[in-house]
Protein backbone atom coordinates (compact mmCIF):
# COMPACT_ATOMS: atom_id res chain seq x y z
CA UNK A 1 0.00 0.00 0.00
CA UNK A 2 1.63 3.33 -0.99
CA UNK A 3 0.52 5.81 1.85
CA UNK A 4 1.01 9.45 2.24
CA UNK A 5 1.93 11.30 5.67
CA UNK A 6 0.76 14.61 5.38
CA UNK A 7 2.42 16.49 8.06
CA UNK A 8 0.54 19.30 8.06
CA UNK A 9 0.44 22.94 10.64
CA UNK A 10 -2.89 23.67 11.65
CA UNK A 11 -3.78 26.53 13.12
CA UNK A 12 -7.00 26.24 16.18
CA UNK A 13 -10.27 27.25 14.73
CA UNK A 14 -9.38 28.21 11.42
CA UNK A 15 -11.56 25.73 9.38
CA UNK A 16 -11.24 27.37 6.26
CA UNK A 17 -7.40 27.73 6.40
CA UNK A 18 -6.93 23.95 7.78
CA UNK A 19 -9.12 22.65 4.79
CA UNK A 20 -7.81 24.51 2.43
CA UNK A 21 -3.80 23.06 4.12
CA UNK A 22 -5.72 19.58 3.96
CA UNK A 23 -6.74 19.69 0.15
CA UNK A 24 -3.27 21.30 -0.84
CA UNK A 25 -1.68 18.09 0.38
CA UNK A 26 -4.25 15.96 -0.70
CA UNK A 27 -3.23 16.74 -4.21
CA UNK A 28 0.15 16.87 -3.76
CA UNK A 29 0.06 13.48 -2.53
CA UNK A 30 -2.36 11.87 -4.90
CA UNK A 31 -0.43 13.05 -8.26
CA UNK A 32 2.60 11.66 -6.37
CA UNK A 33 0.58 7.96 -6.86
CA UNK A 34 -1.01 6.97 -2.97
CA UNK A 35 -3.11 5.17 -2.88
CA UNK A 36 -4.17 6.66 0.81
CA UNK A 37 -3.63 9.94 2.38
CA UNK A 38 -3.65 10.22 6.47
CA UNK A 39 -3.57 13.62 8.00
CA UNK A 40 -2.78 14.41 11.81
CA UNK A 41 -5.40 14.35 14.57
CA UNK A 42 -8.09 16.88 14.84
CA UNK A 43 -6.94 18.39 11.48
CA UNK A 44 -9.46 20.26 10.59
CA UNK A 45 -10.45 21.70 13.70
CA UNK A 46 -7.03 22.17 14.50
CA UNK A 47 -5.29 20.73 18.00
CA UNK A 48 -6.26 21.06 20.80
CA UNK A 49 -9.30 23.28 20.46
CA UNK A 50 -10.06 23.39 24.15
CA UNK A 51 -13.59 24.77 25.02
CA UNK A 52 -14.43 25.85 21.30
CA UNK A 53 -15.58 22.47 21.67
CA UNK A 54 -18.46 23.34 23.62
CA UNK A 55 -19.80 26.01 21.40
CA UNK A 56 -22.32 24.03 19.57
CA UNK A 57 -21.60 26.94 16.60
CA UNK A 58 -18.19 25.59 16.37
CA UNK A 59 -19.01 21.90 16.20
CA UNK A 60 -21.64 22.50 13.37
CA UNK A 61 -19.50 24.68 11.06
CA UNK A 62 -16.66 21.93 11.85
CA UNK A 63 -19.39 19.31 10.10
CA UNK A 64 -20.21 21.41 6.96
CA UNK A 65 -16.53 22.33 7.22
CA UNK A 66 -15.94 18.80 6.51
CA UNK A 67 -19.07 18.04 3.86
CA UNK A 68 -16.92 20.42 1.21
CA UNK A 69 -13.62 18.63 2.21
CA UNK A 70 -15.36 15.16 1.29
CA UNK A 71 -16.50 16.44 -1.99
CA UNK A 72 -13.06 17.27 -2.68
CA UNK A 73 -12.05 13.80 -2.13
CA UNK A 74 -12.32 12.12 -5.08
CA UNK A 75 -9.16 10.56 -6.06
CA UNK A 76 -7.99 7.82 -3.52
CA UNK A 77 -9.33 8.27 -0.19
CA UNK A 78 -8.13 10.24 3.07
CA UNK A 79 -8.14 10.16 6.96
CA UNK A 80 -9.03 13.29 8.35
CA UNK A 81 -8.91 14.19 11.99
CA UNK A 82 -12.38 16.07 13.32
CA UNK A 83 -15.25 15.78 16.00
CA UNK A 84 -18.54 14.52 15.76
CA UNK A 85 -21.32 14.93 17.52
CA UNK A 86 -22.53 11.82 20.04
CA UNK A 87 -25.41 9.81 18.63
CA UNK A 88 -26.05 8.19 21.67
CA UNK A 89 -28.63 9.14 24.46
CA UNK A 90 -26.30 9.10 27.31
CA UNK A 91 -22.50 10.50 27.11
CA UNK A 92 -20.61 13.42 26.69
CA UNK A 93 -21.60 15.48 23.33
CA UNK A 94 -18.53 14.67 21.53
CA UNK A 95 -16.00 11.89 19.95
CA UNK A 96 -12.47 12.67 18.80
CA UNK A 97 -12.69 10.72 15.52
CA UNK A 98 -10.96 10.09 12.25
CA UNK A 99 -13.37 10.47 8.58
CA UNK A 100 -12.72 8.41 5.83
CA UNK A 101 -13.29 10.14 3.20
CA UNK A 102 -13.86 8.74 -0.38
CA UNK A 103 -15.80 8.92 -3.78
CA UNK A 104 -17.10 12.79 -2.72
CA UNK A 105 -18.44 11.55 0.62
CA UNK A 106 -17.81 10.44 4.22
CA UNK A 107 -17.90 6.76 4.53
CA UNK A 108 -16.85 6.24 7.65
CA UNK A 109 -15.72 7.59 11.34
CA UNK A 110 -13.40 6.08 13.54
CA UNK A 111 -13.82 7.21 17.27
CA UNK A 112 -10.53 7.24 19.49
CA UNK A 113 -10.88 4.97 22.37
CA UNK A 114 -8.84 5.76 24.73
CA UNK A 115 -9.00 9.56 26.14
CA UNK A 116 -5.87 10.93 28.07
CA UNK A 117 -7.02 13.05 30.81
CA UNK A 118 -3.23 13.74 32.21
CA UNK A 119 -0.37 16.82 32.07
CA UNK A 120 -1.49 18.89 29.11
CA UNK A 121 -4.21 16.41 28.21
CA UNK A 122 -8.06 16.83 29.44
CA UNK A 123 -9.93 14.88 26.49
CA UNK A 124 -12.22 13.82 28.84
CA UNK A 125 -13.79 16.99 29.33
CA UNK A 126 -15.06 17.06 26.33
CA UNK A 127 -15.26 13.65 24.36
CA UNK A 128 -16.91 10.31 24.38
CA UNK A 129 -14.54 7.36 24.37
CA UNK A 130 -15.43 5.28 21.07
CA UNK A 131 -17.30 2.28 21.11
CA UNK A 132 -16.41 -0.92 18.97
CA UNK A 133 -13.90 -0.55 16.22
CA UNK A 134 -13.50 -2.60 13.20
CA UNK A 135 -10.99 -2.63 10.42
CA UNK A 136 -11.76 -0.25 6.80
CA UNK A 137 -11.60 -1.57 3.93
CA UNK A 138 -8.88 0.24 1.64
CA UNK A 139 -7.18 -0.27 -1.52
CA UNK A 140 -7.94 -3.80 -0.85
CA UNK A 141 -6.88 -4.36 2.23
CA UNK A 142 -8.12 -4.02 6.20
CA UNK A 143 -7.28 -1.43 8.25
CA UNK A 144 -7.19 -0.35 11.52
CA UNK A 145 -7.62 2.92 12.12
CA UNK A 146 -6.71 4.05 15.87
CA UNK A 147 -6.01 7.53 16.92
CA UNK A 148 -2.96 8.68 18.77
CA UNK A 149 -3.25 7.51 22.49
CA UNK A 150 -5.16 4.51 21.20
CA UNK A 151 -1.22 2.98 20.66
CA UNK A 152 -0.22 3.80 24.20
CA UNK A 153 -2.37 1.86 25.69
CA UNK A 154 0.63 -0.20 27.47
CA UNK A 155 2.96 2.54 28.09
CA UNK A 156 4.76 2.68 30.93
CA UNK A 157 5.34 6.26 31.03
CA UNK A 158 2.13 6.81 31.15
CA UNK A 159 0.05 7.39 34.27
CA UNK A 160 -3.09 5.52 33.33
CA UNK A 161 -4.37 2.18 33.33
CA UNK A 162 -6.59 1.37 30.50
CA UNK A 163 -9.23 -1.29 30.35
CA UNK A 164 -8.88 -1.45 26.51
CA UNK A 165 -6.13 -1.80 24.12
CA UNK A 166 -8.12 -0.92 20.50
CA UNK A 167 -5.19 -1.96 18.41
CA UNK A 168 -5.73 -5.95 19.91
CA UNK A 169 -9.50 -5.32 19.35
CA UNK A 170 -8.53 -4.33 15.88
CA UNK A 171 -6.13 -7.12 15.01
CA UNK A 172 -8.45 -9.49 16.17
CA UNK A 173 -11.15 -8.13 13.96
CA UNK A 174 -8.79 -8.64 11.19
CA UNK A 175 -6.60 -5.51 10.48
CA UNK A 176 -3.62 -6.32 8.58
CA UNK A 177 -1.86 -2.44 8.52
CA UNK A 178 -2.38 0.17 11.13
CA UNK A 179 -3.03 4.18 10.30
CA UNK A 180 -2.94 6.68 13.14
CA UNK A 181 -3.51 10.08 13.07
CA UNK A 182 -1.58 11.76 15.93
CA UNK A 183 -1.37 15.16 17.57
CA UNK A 184 1.50 14.12 20.11
CA UNK A 185 3.08 16.93 21.65
CA UNK A 186 7.01 17.42 21.57
CA UNK A 187 8.97 18.22 25.04
CA UNK A 188 12.52 16.66 25.33
CA UNK A 189 13.14 13.01 24.54
CA UNK A 190 9.44 12.42 23.46
CA UNK A 191 10.07 11.64 19.68
CA UNK A 192 12.33 8.77 21.04
CA UNK A 193 9.72 7.39 23.37
CA UNK A 194 7.16 7.99 20.64
CA UNK A 195 8.70 5.86 18.25
CA UNK A 196 9.57 3.16 21.09
CA UNK A 197 5.71 2.58 22.17
CA UNK A 198 5.32 2.15 18.21
CA UNK A 199 7.57 -0.39 17.60
CA UNK A 200 6.75 -1.97 20.27
CA UNK A 201 3.03 -1.97 19.03
CA UNK A 202 4.23 -3.22 16.09
CA UNK A 203 6.33 -6.30 16.96
CA UNK A 204 3.35 -7.30 19.50
CA UNK A 205 0.69 -7.35 16.51
CA UNK A 206 3.82 -8.27 13.77
CA UNK A 207 2.21 -5.84 11.94
CA UNK A 208 3.10 -1.82 10.05
CA UNK A 209 2.04 1.26 11.21
CA UNK A 210 1.74 4.57 9.94
CA UNK A 211 1.81 7.67 11.74
CA UNK A 212 0.68 11.29 10.59
CA UNK A 213 1.83 13.50 13.50
CA UNK A 214 1.09 17.00 13.47
CA UNK A 215 3.47 19.84 13.20
CA UNK A 216 3.39 23.13 14.19
CA UNK A 217 3.12 25.75 17.59
CA UNK A 218 -0.35 26.22 18.92
CA UNK A 219 -0.13 28.34 22.29
CA UNK A 220 2.06 26.14 24.83
CA UNK A 221 2.34 23.33 22.91
CA UNK A 222 4.74 22.52 20.18
CA UNK A 223 4.82 19.25 18.03
CA UNK A 224 7.43 18.36 16.31
CA UNK A 225 6.14 16.09 13.31
CA UNK A 226 8.59 13.12 12.73
CA UNK A 227 5.92 10.96 11.03
CA UNK A 228 7.13 7.77 10.66
CA UNK A 229 6.18 4.25 9.04
CA UNK A 230 7.10 1.55 11.87
CA UNK A 231 7.23 -2.26 11.24
CA UNK A 232 8.88 -4.57 13.75
CA UNK A 233 12.03 -4.52 12.28
CA UNK A 234 12.10 -0.42 13.39
CA UNK A 235 11.17 2.84 11.78
CA UNK A 236 11.14 2.77 8.57
CA UNK A 237 10.87 5.99 6.76
CA UNK A 238 10.46 9.31 9.01
CA UNK A 239 9.51 12.92 7.81
CA UNK A 240 10.73 16.02 9.05
CA UNK A 241 11.57 17.49 12.32
CA UNK A 242 9.45 20.88 13.17
CA UNK A 243 8.36 21.41 9.69
CA UNK A 244 5.76 20.59 7.32
CA UNK A 245 6.34 17.31 5.04
CA UNK A 246 4.72 15.12 2.81
CA UNK A 247 5.83 11.78 2.80
CA UNK A 248 5.28 8.44 1.00
CA UNK A 249 6.20 5.33 2.30
CA UNK A 250 5.67 2.04 0.48
CA UNK A 251 4.35 -0.70 3.06
CA UNK A 252 4.02 -4.53 2.02
CA UNK A 253 2.14 -5.42 5.51
CA UNK A 254 2.88 -7.37 8.38
CA UNK A 255 6.57 -7.91 7.48
CA UNK A 256 7.42 -5.60 4.07
CA UNK A 257 8.23 -2.15 4.46
CA UNK A 258 9.83 0.30 2.44
CA UNK A 259 10.28 3.84 2.14
CA UNK A 260 9.80 6.28 -0.78
CA UNK A 261 12.58 7.99 0.06
CA UNK A 262 14.98 7.46 3.20
CA UNK A 263 14.60 8.91 6.74
CA UNK A 264 14.00 12.81 6.23
CA UNK A 265 14.77 13.73 9.95
CA UNK A 266 18.08 14.57 10.56
CA UNK A 267 19.19 14.09 13.70
CA UNK A 268 19.57 16.82 16.49
CA UNK A 269 23.26 17.95 16.98
CA UNK A 270 22.45 17.90 20.76
CA UNK A 271 19.24 18.20 23.09
CA UNK A 272 20.02 21.93 23.13
CA UNK A 273 19.90 21.82 19.12
CA UNK A 274 16.82 19.69 19.26
CA UNK A 275 15.09 22.28 21.59
CA UNK A 276 16.07 25.31 19.87
CA UNK A 277 14.38 24.01 17.05
CA UNK A 278 11.29 23.62 18.90
CA UNK A 279 11.86 26.95 20.71
CA UNK A 280 12.01 28.56 16.89
CA UNK A 281 8.70 26.75 15.60
CA UNK A 282 6.80 27.58 18.63
CA UNK A 283 7.91 31.47 18.23
CA UNK A 284 6.92 31.48 15.12
CA UNK A 285 3.92 29.64 14.88
CA UNK A 286 2.51 32.11 18.33
CA UNK A 287 3.45 34.86 16.51
CA UNK A 288 1.71 33.87 12.94
CA UNK A 289 -1.24 32.45 14.54
CA UNK A 290 -1.97 35.42 16.98
CA UNK A 291 -1.44 37.46 13.99
CA UNK A 292 1.72 39.81 15.25
CA UNK A 293 4.43 40.81 12.85
CA UNK A 294 6.90 41.78 15.15
CA UNK A 295 8.66 41.40 18.55
CA UNK A 296 10.42 43.79 20.90
CA UNK A 297 12.37 42.83 24.23
CA UNK A 298 14.47 43.91 26.53
CA UNK A 299 18.38 43.84 26.16
CA UNK A 300 20.34 43.61 29.31
CA UNK A 301 23.65 42.39 28.54
CA UNK A 302 22.65 39.28 29.81
CA UNK A 303 22.77 35.56 28.59
CA UNK A 304 19.00 35.37 28.81
CA UNK A 305 18.03 37.81 26.55
CA UNK A 306 20.84 37.35 24.33
CA UNK A 307 19.27 34.27 23.84
CA UNK A 308 15.90 34.99 23.71
CA UNK A 309 16.54 37.64 21.11
CA UNK A 310 18.75 35.07 18.95
CA UNK A 311 15.89 32.47 18.85
CA UNK A 312 13.29 35.51 18.03
CA UNK A 313 15.79 36.26 15.01
CA UNK A 314 15.89 33.00 14.22
CA UNK A 315 11.91 32.21 14.22
CA UNK A 316 10.54 35.94 12.88
CA UNK A 317 13.75 37.31 10.88
CA UNK A 318 16.12 40.06 12.09
CA UNK A 319 13.60 43.12 10.68
CA UNK A 320 11.04 41.95 13.30
CA UNK A 321 12.57 41.93 16.11
CA UNK A 322 13.03 45.09 18.06
CA UNK A 323 15.71 45.66 21.41
CA UNK A 324 15.29 47.82 23.85
CA UNK A 325 18.30 48.77 26.68
CA UNK A 326 17.04 50.33 29.69
CA UNK A 327 19.77 51.30 31.78
CA UNK A 328 19.58 52.29 35.64
CA UNK A 329 22.18 54.09 38.08
CA UNK A 330 23.14 49.95 38.80
CA UNK A 331 23.78 49.13 35.31
CA UNK A 332 27.39 48.26 34.20
CA UNK A 333 29.48 50.21 31.03
CA UNK A 334 29.74 46.49 30.02
CA UNK A 335 26.33 45.75 30.49
CA UNK A 336 25.25 48.08 28.05
CA UNK A 337 27.92 47.55 25.72
CA UNK A 338 27.32 44.03 25.39
CA UNK A 339 23.54 45.05 24.47
CA UNK A 340 24.83 47.27 21.53
CA UNK A 341 27.20 44.65 20.71
CA UNK A 342 24.46 41.79 20.47
CA UNK A 343 22.15 44.04 18.30
CA UNK A 344 24.88 44.90 16.60
CA UNK A 345 25.70 41.47 15.46
CA UNK A 346 22.42 40.53 14.87
CA UNK A 347 21.58 43.60 13.19
CA UNK A 348 18.75 44.63 14.54
CA UNK A 349 17.43 47.96 15.65
CA UNK A 350 18.40 49.33 18.88
CA UNK A 351 16.33 51.96 21.09
CA UNK A 352 18.53 53.28 24.30
CA UNK A 353 15.79 54.26 27.20
CA UNK A 354 17.12 54.88 30.26
CA UNK A 355 14.89 54.50 33.28
CA UNK A 356 16.55 56.86 35.76
CA UNK A 357 14.20 60.14 35.52
CA UNK A 358 11.23 57.83 35.68
CA UNK A 359 12.94 56.15 39.06
CA UNK A 360 14.20 59.15 40.44
CA UNK A 361 10.66 60.70 40.34
CA UNK A 362 9.02 57.35 41.42
CA UNK A 363 11.56 57.34 44.11
CA UNK A 364 10.66 61.08 45.22
CA UNK A 365 6.95 60.34 44.87
CA UNK A 366 7.35 57.33 47.48
CA UNK A 367 9.56 59.48 49.91
CA UNK A 368 6.81 60.56 52.31
CA UNK A 369 5.12 56.77 52.55
CA UNK A 370 8.52 55.10 52.40
CA UNK A 371 10.45 57.72 54.88
CA UNK A 372 14.20 56.74 55.62
CA UNK A 373 13.51 53.04 55.81
CA UNK A 374 16.96 51.49 53.86
CA UNK A 375 16.28 50.53 50.69
CA UNK A 376 14.88 47.32 49.70
CA UNK A 377 13.26 44.74 46.93
CA UNK A 378 10.60 47.49 47.19
CA UNK A 379 13.31 49.79 45.23
CA UNK A 380 14.85 46.60 43.25
CA UNK A 381 11.42 45.88 41.49
CA UNK A 382 10.32 49.55 41.21
CA UNK A 383 13.28 49.27 38.56
CA UNK A 384 11.97 46.08 36.70
CA UNK A 385 8.75 47.32 36.64
CA UNK A 386 9.38 50.43 35.05
CA UNK A 387 11.07 48.72 32.31
CA UNK A 388 7.85 46.76 31.94
CA UNK A 389 5.97 50.33 31.51
CA UNK A 390 8.06 51.43 29.16
CA UNK A 391 8.22 47.65 26.93
CA UNK A 392 4.68 47.76 27.22
CA UNK A 393 4.69 51.02 26.03
CA UNK A 394 6.68 50.73 22.85
CA UNK A 395 4.42 47.49 22.22
CA UNK A 396 1.12 49.81 22.04
CA UNK A 397 2.66 52.61 20.22
CA UNK A 398 4.71 50.30 17.55
CA UNK A 399 2.28 47.03 17.69
CA UNK A 400 5.31 44.25 18.80
CA UNK A 401 4.26 41.61 21.11
CA UNK A 402 6.41 41.68 24.09
CA UNK A 403 8.68 38.98 24.72
CA UNK A 404 9.76 38.22 28.37
CA UNK A 405 13.10 36.58 28.72
CA UNK A 406 13.04 35.29 31.84
CA UNK A 407 14.21 31.46 31.88
CA UNK A 408 12.57 27.93 34.06
CA UNK A 409 14.86 28.74 36.89
CA UNK A 410 13.72 32.02 37.57
CA UNK A 411 10.23 31.19 37.34
CA UNK A 412 10.80 28.55 39.21
CA UNK A 413 11.79 30.04 42.46
CA UNK A 414 10.10 33.19 41.61
CA UNK A 415 13.38 35.16 40.98
CA UNK A 416 11.17 37.49 38.86
CA UNK A 417 9.03 40.63 39.23
CA UNK A 418 5.40 40.59 38.79
CA UNK A 419 4.27 43.83 36.24
CA UNK A 420 8.46 43.60 35.50
CA UNK A 421 10.21 41.26 33.87
CA UNK A 422 7.42 39.02 33.81
CA UNK A 423 5.66 41.43 31.13
CA UNK A 424 4.94 40.32 27.87
CA UNK A 425 2.60 37.79 25.52
CA UNK A 426 4.83 35.02 24.99
CA UNK A 427 8.07 33.89 27.41
CA UNK A 428 9.75 31.10 24.84
CA UNK A 429 12.24 30.85 27.65
CA UNK A 430 9.85 30.09 30.50
CA UNK A 431 10.49 25.91 30.53
CA UNK A 432 14.63 26.23 29.88
CA UNK A 433 16.61 25.98 32.73
CA UNK A 434 19.75 28.38 33.28
CA UNK A 435 21.84 25.91 32.31
CA UNK A 436 20.35 24.95 29.04
CA UNK A 437 20.10 28.61 28.58
CA UNK A 438 24.01 28.62 28.09
CA UNK A 439 24.12 25.31 26.19
CA UNK A 440 21.60 26.45 23.54
CA UNK A 441 23.67 30.09 23.51
CA UNK A 442 27.31 27.52 22.89
CA UNK A 443 25.22 26.33 19.76
CA UNK A 444 27.44 27.18 16.70
CA UNK A 445 24.74 29.18 15.16
CA UNK A 446 24.21 31.64 17.91
CA UNK A 447 27.73 31.14 19.42
CA UNK A 448 29.59 34.29 16.86
CA UNK A 449 26.49 36.59 17.27
CA UNK A 450 26.12 36.37 21.53
CA UNK A 451 29.24 38.90 22.94
CA UNK A 452 31.14 36.72 24.95
CA UNK A 453 30.91 38.88 27.98
CA UNK A 454 27.49 38.21 28.35
CA UNK A 455 28.37 34.22 28.69
CA UNK A 456 31.06 34.64 31.37
CA UNK A 457 30.23 37.18 33.57
CA UNK A 458 28.45 36.30 36.52
CA UNK A 459 23.97 36.33 35.90
CA UNK A 460 22.66 39.64 37.75
CA UNK A 461 19.38 41.20 37.78
CA UNK A 462 21.39 44.32 38.41
CA UNK A 463 19.02 46.01 40.86
CA UNK A 464 21.35 46.66 43.29
CA UNK A 465 25.33 47.77 43.53
CA UNK A 466 27.41 44.58 42.94
CA UNK A 467 24.48 42.29 42.91
CA UNK A 468 24.44 38.62 41.59
CA UNK A 469 21.70 35.84 41.07
CA UNK A 470 23.78 33.60 43.90
CA UNK A 471 23.35 36.24 46.76
CA UNK A 472 20.15 34.59 46.46
CA UNK A 473 20.00 31.51 44.97
CA UNK A 474 21.70 28.33 44.92
CA UNK A 475 24.56 28.25 42.04
CA UNK A 476 22.48 27.49 39.38
CA UNK A 477 23.98 23.86 38.14
CA UNK A 478 22.88 22.61 41.79
CA UNK A 479 19.17 24.43 41.78
CA UNK A 480 18.56 23.21 37.81
CA UNK A 481 19.20 19.97 39.24
CA UNK A 482 16.86 20.30 42.35
CA UNK A 483 14.18 21.62 40.27
CA UNK A 484 14.69 18.49 37.63
CA UNK A 485 13.87 16.24 40.47
CA UNK A 486 11.24 18.25 42.17
CA UNK A 487 8.86 19.70 39.31
CA UNK A 488 9.56 17.66 35.96
CA UNK A 489 10.39 14.44 38.28
CA UNK A 490 7.73 14.94 40.85
CA UNK A 491 9.97 13.99 43.50
CA UNK A 492 8.91 14.96 47.44
CA UNK A 493 11.71 16.92 49.16
CA UNK A 494 12.72 13.49 51.03
CA UNK A 495 13.91 11.76 47.79
CA UNK A 496 15.41 14.34 46.82
CA UNK A 497 17.39 15.19 50.24
CA UNK A 498 18.44 11.11 50.51
CA UNK A 499 19.97 11.71 46.96
CA UNK A 500 22.82 13.66 48.85
CA UNK A 501 21.79 16.86 48.39
CA UNK A 502 21.76 19.39 51.83
CA UNK A 503 18.47 19.35 53.49
CA UNK A 504 18.45 23.53 53.47
CA UNK A 505 19.03 23.96 50.02
CA UNK A 506 16.23 21.46 48.73
CA UNK A 507 13.57 22.91 51.56
CA UNK A 508 14.76 26.49 50.44
CA UNK A 509 14.13 25.58 47.02
CA UNK A 510 10.74 23.73 47.80
CA UNK A 511 9.35 26.25 49.39
CA UNK A 512 10.48 28.88 46.91
CA UNK A 513 8.53 27.15 44.16
CA UNK A 514 5.34 26.46 45.91
CA UNK A 515 5.77 30.19 47.54
CA UNK A 516 5.77 31.75 43.58
CA UNK A 517 2.68 29.70 42.20
CA UNK A 518 0.62 32.75 42.49
CA UNK A 519 3.00 34.42 40.53
CA UNK A 520 3.27 32.12 37.57
CA UNK A 521 -0.43 32.19 37.10
CA UNK A 522 0.57 35.88 35.74
CA UNK A 523 2.95 35.33 33.83
CA UNK A 524 3.17 34.77 30.41
CA UNK A 525 2.64 31.48 28.28
CA UNK A 526 5.50 29.21 28.26
CA UNK A 527 6.65 27.10 25.30
CA UNK A 528 6.61 23.43 26.67
CA UNK A 529 10.11 22.15 25.59
CA UNK A 530 10.50 19.56 29.04
CA UNK A 531 8.27 16.77 30.35
CA UNK A 532 6.55 19.28 32.74
CA UNK A 533 6.34 22.85 31.81
CA UNK A 534 4.21 25.74 33.94
CA UNK A 535 1.09 26.28 32.51
CA UNK A 536 -1.37 24.00 31.26
CA UNK A 537 0.31 20.76 32.42
CA UNK A 538 1.02 21.71 36.02
CA UNK A 539 -1.87 22.60 37.66
CA UNK A 540 -1.26 23.77 41.41
CA UNK A 541 -3.23 25.23 44.21
CA UNK A 542 -1.98 28.70 45.06
CA UNK A 543 -4.08 29.18 48.48
CA UNK A 544 -2.87 25.58 49.84
CA UNK A 545 -0.61 24.70 53.11
CA UNK A 546 2.79 24.60 52.92
CA UNK A 547 3.15 21.93 56.13
CA UNK A 548 2.75 17.60 56.03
Amino acid sequence: MRIALAQIDTTVGDLTGNRALIADAYRAAAARGAEVVLFPELALPGYPPMDLLLRGDFVEACAGSLDKLAREITGPPAIVGTVRRNAAARGRLLHNTAALLARGQVESFHDKVLLPNYDVFDEERYFEPGGAVAPAAIAGRRVGIAICEDFWSGAKALRMRYARDPVRELRAAGAEIFLCPSASPYHAARPAEREQVFQAVAREHDASIAVANLVGGNTELIFDGGSFLVTRAGVAAEAARFAPDLLIVESGGARGAAAARPRGAPAAESAADEMAQALVLGIRDYYRKCGFKSAVLGLSGGIDSAVAAVLACDALGKDAVHGVAMPSRYSSEGSLRDAKALAANLAIDLRVVSIEPLFTAALESLRPVFGDAPPDTAEENLQARIRGLLLMALSNRFGGLVIATGNKSELAVGYCTLYGDMCGGLAPLGDVSKMDVYRIAALPRYRSSIPQASVDKPPSAELRPNQTDQDTLPPYPLLDEILRLYVEEERSVAEIISRGFEEGVVEQTARMVEWSEYKRRQAPPVLRVTSKAFGIGRRMPIARSMGE
